[in-house]
């Protein structure tokens, strides 16, 4: 038993051995104490005094056989131990062996069969899992590394054959860096998915942003009156604030674009998308410009209007007394209307620089093609007609003045 060569063709079989081996042992160890009380015993005959019913060499020779057969059976029983345990360290090696091209396999078959996603929730879903696979091939790395540190010291015990020890381990590294080689394409893939679904959902979110703005810029509610349109163009300056900020983001869409992966960026929606998201900002800043032109147009329209309306009411009080008053014939009271004149002359220099710049703002609109000439030119006219009315008023009762007093000059005279 203990001479055999039967070293076991796989693990469990050498497990089997090993546990018969250990069985022998026991029996070799209960024999030992046998032997060792017997040869105890068979001693003493040789060392009787007188009698001796065998000789006393032939004795000692037997107990030295019998121990000398014992000490090689023990010898046996450790060598056969070793070669077991041996035999069992080569068939576990191949087993781990075994089982990391099971497990390599099937990771193989995992990742050929991985997409990379329809968008970005499913890329990310999958990129999640994929740090999870990495994890598991990190950790099935160290095992591997361990088994082959195994296959490294049976190989330089030389007890077996090196050929396919080496061989099986030429295969599993192969194996082994062809699936690392595969999971770093699949990780690129998955990248490169995610870098272009987040492109398009930034596009798109973008162009939702400008859509919004569009309808904001292109509306037609310049206000009512002028602090409805000064609320107006404060939010509307808000808004170009925001679409001077968004032009980074536009003009920044080719180099993103020209980071992506070829399968991703030469797709003709991919490019068509981005020329319609410049288009579109295109259009948002320029309707933005135009609207804030028009509301500073309505701004200044509304401003005239108040201030013709100023200027007005300044004509219709001084045009009304104009229209009542009677020139006195008394120097006394000529004299004090004649102060009221030269008060007047203060409010009208003042009201006519009013009026020049009411003017020069109508000639500002009209030249500028607002949709409203027509109305504040006429109402431009108006104003003139009035305050040449009040001139002509007040040349008038200046010139009876003037009458009045040549008259008092010359009755004082006489």
């Amino acid at each position: 038993l203990l001479v055999s060569k039967d070293l076991g063709k796989h693990l469990l079989e050498v497990e089997d051995l090993l546990q018969k081996q250990g069985l022998l042992e026991a029996d070799i160890s209960a024999q030992t104490e046998r032997v060792q009380a017997l040869n105890a015993a068979a001693l003493k005959f040789s060392e009787l005094e007188g009698y001796q019913p065998c000789d006393p060499q032939i004795i000692c020779n037997r107990v030295n056989h019998v121990q000398t057969c014992l000490e090689e059976l023990e010898e046996l029983a450790g060598k056969r131990r070793k070669e077991l345990e041996d035999s069992r360290q080569l068939w576990a090696f191949f087993q781990e062996m075994e089982e990391a091209e099971a497990w390599i396999r099937e990771k193989e078959q995992i990742l050929a069969s991985k997409t990379c996603g329809r968008d970005l929730s499913s890329v990310l879903t999958l990129t999640n899992k994929h740090k999870s696979m990495l994890g598991e091939l990190g950790n099935r790395r160290a095992l591997l590394h361990q088994s082959m540190k195994k296959g490294e010291q049976i190989l330089a015990k030389k007890r077996f054959s090196p050929g396919g020890i080496q061989e099986k381990m030429r295969e599993v590294r192969l194996r082994w860096k062809k699936l690392e080689e595969v999971t770093g394409l699949h990780q690129q893939r998955l990248q490169e998915a995610l870098n272009f679904f987040q492109f398009s959902a930034e596009t798109d979110d973008l162009v939702a942003w400008l859509q919004d703005t569009y309808r904001i810029v292109s509306s037609d509610d310049f206000g009512h009156d002028d602090y409805s349109t000064q609320a107006l163009l404060r939010k509307h300056r808000t808004v170009v604030e925001e679409v001077e900020k968004h032009r980074a983001a536009v003009l920044a869409l080719r180099k993103q674009l020209a980071l992506l992966a070829p399968d991703h960026r030469q797709g003709v929606d991919v490019q068509i998308r981005v020329v319609e998201v410049e288009q579109l900002y295109g259009e948002v800043a320029e309707v933005a410009v135009l609207r804030q032109q028009w509301l500073q147009d309505a701004l200044a329209v509304y401003r005239m209007f108040s201030e013709v309306h100023a200027c007005e009411v300044w004509v219709d009080e001084k045009e009304q007394w104009l229209e009542r008053m009677v020139v006195p014939e008394e120097l006394d009271e000529v004299e004090v209307v004649q102060h009221r004149f030269e008060s007047l002359d203060q409010e009208m220099n003042s009201v006519m620089g009013r009026i020049l710049d009411v003017n020069q703002v109508v000639q500002q609109l009209v030249d500028g093609g607002h949709p409203s000439s027509e109305e504040v030119r006429s109402c431009q006219d108006h104003l003139n007609s009035r305050w040449n009315r009040v001139v002509e008023l007040v040349e008038h009762k200046k010139n009876q003045l003037s009458s009045v007093l040549k008259i008092q000059n010359y009755l004082l005279e006489c």
